[in-house]
């Protein structure tokens, strides 16, 4: 018999079961922040392990005071990247400067800035920010975005239509732009796309539109770039419990957010880093325009 002392023990989690599956209602005006939210979201905070698969890199993440973008800053930084934290306004001051923290707890580098994606001349002071107070720029990670549920059309103004686009579209044609001159040969660019792509919501007009359309740059950019050696991905979220979430929908829908997917639950930014460290390190050399889906099962097909 073998002793026990041989024996490797085994975890074994049921991912229905692993997080929250119930909300309380809650609402919050745009853009929310993670500090009002209950629960809190896990960003991988006291989870994430790094084993140095991005060590000595140089990334921009845009959105990362908080949901996805905060938990693929803390896991970059644990996997020895320096980070420039991006975000929208002074209302996410608190949640950006946890993430700053939680980045130089892991012995990184981390560079907060402030401003508004939807214009451009932001987007050349992120890179142009990023490039010298990091020493340069291997990793750009897109994730930012704005999103508002409307019933009917006519609740959409042309404000809101425009400025969904130059938020979640725009920023990133700007952001590879201006960032090209300075990515070298086995650089990552990471764009946030959405199950919104496939299955898009009649509620999330604008965003779904926008969703789709990142997709096809993201396809079309990798085409253009692979021949430098400069990768172009994607990743395709489910629904995820951020504060977009608390900060675009009446508190009647948060109580059922993520119920209706296979796994009868939300999924939390802690569950998408990992794909983010794939992408941006030498483990997914061979991804190029690919889109990867963290939808908990809801369909892209």
């Amino acid at each position: 018999m073998e002793s026990t002392s041989n024996q490797q023990r085994v975890i074994r989690e049921n991912p229905t079961e692993k997080y929250p599956t119930d909300f309380p209602e809650q609402e919050q005006r745009m853009p929310g922040t993670e500090q009002r939210m209950n629960p809190k979201p896990d960003h991988g905070e006291e989870t994430y392990k790094g084993s140095g698969k991005l060590t000595g890199k140089k990334a921009l993440i845009t959105g990362s005071d908080s949901g996805i973008g905060k938990a693929v800053a803390i896991a970059f930084a644990r996997e020895g990247a320096d980070v420039l934290i991006s975000y929208w306004k002074k209302e996410e001051e608190t949640d950006a400067k946890e993430t700053a923290d939680l980045v130089e707890k892991a012995g990184r580098k981390a560079i907060l800035v402030q401003g508004d994606i939807s214009k451009e001349d932001h987007c050349k002071h992120l890179i142009d920010t990023a490039v010298k107070e990091l020493g340069g720029l291997d990793i750009l990670v897109n994730n930012a975005a704005y999103q508002m549920s409307h019933e009917s059309l006519q609740e959409i103004t042309t404000e809101e239509f425009d400025f969904t686009f130059k938020t979640n579209l725009y920023s990133i044609f700007w952001l590879c732009k201006y960032a090209e001159p300075h990515l070298q040969p086995g650089g990552s660019v990471i764009n946030t796309s959405s199950v919104n792509a496939y299955t898009p919501s009649k509620e999330l007009m604008p965003y779904a539109v926008t969703k789709g359309a990142i997709q096809n740059f993201t396809a079309l950019l990798a085409q253009m770039w692979g021949e430098k050696g400069i990768r172009v991905n994607c990743v395709a979220p489910g629904p995820i419990w951020t504060p977009l979430i608390v900060g675009s929908f009446d508190a009647e829908k948060i109580k059922e957010f993520g119920k209706k997917t296979p796994l009868k639950r939300a999924g939390q930014p802690a569950e998408l880093a990992p794909v983010y460290v794939l992408l941006a390190s030498n483990d997914g050399s061979y991804m190029n325009g690919a889109t990867v889906q963290v939808t908990g099962g809801m369909p892209t097909v």
